[in-house]
């Protein structure tokens, strides 16, 4: 049965374009589940809600990516689906179980690489692996830590420390570390914004390449729409903050492999681009136009007092 989704808020330039069609009856069974989750900081008048009524499906084998803007709460996400913090309200479950914290089973990717710098590259990942894998000899922990190292095409530099690595090669430990706790989901929190332009591109391929080979369940937070296309099965936008919430999903009806160069002659991939670029241009927009209408000056009643006469007039001369 084909079901239409469609943004949640009014918005006419842009609703024809943000209807995606896709087919929820052969949808997988979701691996992770969010339901009506809500995030906050601060208490009394410095509270700040982050993230409110967040309500998704992770569907098991998916590639799925979260777009927003900064600020809106993305690096939260992917924080409670770790089970780094826990949400104020709601509740997330994996494999019908709740979250309570973190698990080799949800695998994070950080955005700022999160490397020890006193250990090699292959001390880096090794960490990883003895810990989760403390019960294999010492001979099948090597092997394991090798396979990844190759995978990710760092075995050149194998014994280099993170000062002599480049950005790109850094991710690819931060990657290789993660992924040889061979997690069932692995969750990337853009970890590919501090690269320049061409390692982001390879890097981009790269990570196709090995989500094709493992097949995990997969979840990339990005800002870049592009990326969100080349990569994802579905993409959810997640609208500005305060108290941010999920967009309409929607679906990338595009064969893979997929190439950057064809692609941008694809007619169904611009289409597609200008869908989610349009909706999270106009729900970012209508963001602040609410935020504009809400926002009052605050008014500070002042006591009704004179100041105190301090001349020295009074004064005895001697």
């Amino acid at each position: 049965m084909n079901a239409i989704i469609s943004p949640t808020t009014t918005m006419s330039r842009t609703d024809a374009e943000a209807r995606v069609i896709h087919t929820e009856s052969s949808a997988p069974k979701p691996m992770m589940t969010l339901r009506n989750v809500s995030k906050g900081y601060g208490s009394g008048a410095t509270r700040n809600e982050v993230l409110k009524g967040i309500n998704m499906n992770l569907r098991d084998g998916e590639f799925l990516a979260v777009v927003g803007f900064s600020g809106s709460g993305k690096t939260t996400l992917t924080q409670l689906l770790a089970g780094l913090i826990r949400p104020d309200s709601g509740e997330i479950t994996m494999n019908e179980e709740v979250v309570t914290g973190p698990s080799p089973d949800r695998g994070l990717v950080f955005q700022n690489y999160s490397l020890l710098p006193w250990l090699t590259v292959r001390g880096n990942i090794a960490l990883s692996v003895d810990r989760v894998f403390r019960h294999w000899s010492r001979a099948q922990r090597h092997e394991h830590v090798d396979k990844f190292i190759e995978m990710v095409g760092l075995t050149h530099a194998v014994h280099r420390r993170p000062h002599e690595l480049s950005g790109g090669m850094r991710q690819r430990v931060s990657l290789a570390r993660t992924l040889a706790m061979k997690p069932k989901v692995l969750l990337l929190d853009e970890p590919l914004s501090a690269l320049d332009a061409l390692t982001r591109s390879v890097m981009q391929d790269e990570i196709l390449k090995i989500w094709e080979e493992e097949r995990q369940t997969c979840l990339m937070i990005t800002n870049d729409v592009d990326e969100a296309i080349l990569v994802a099965d579905r993409i959810v936008p997640l609208n500005p903050g305060p108290s941010a919430n999920l967009g309409p999903a929607f679906t990338v009806e595009l064969d893979r492999p997929r190439n950057k160069t064809e692609l941008n002659h694809n007619e169904r991939f611009k289409q597609l681009r200008n869908a989610v670029t349009n909706y999270l241009v106009a729900v970012r927009q209508k963001s602040r136009r609410d935020e504009a209408a809400q926002s009052t000056q605050v008014r500070i009643d002042r006591p009704n007092i004179s100041p105190k006469d301090l001349s020295l007039s009074g004064r005895t001369q001697l």
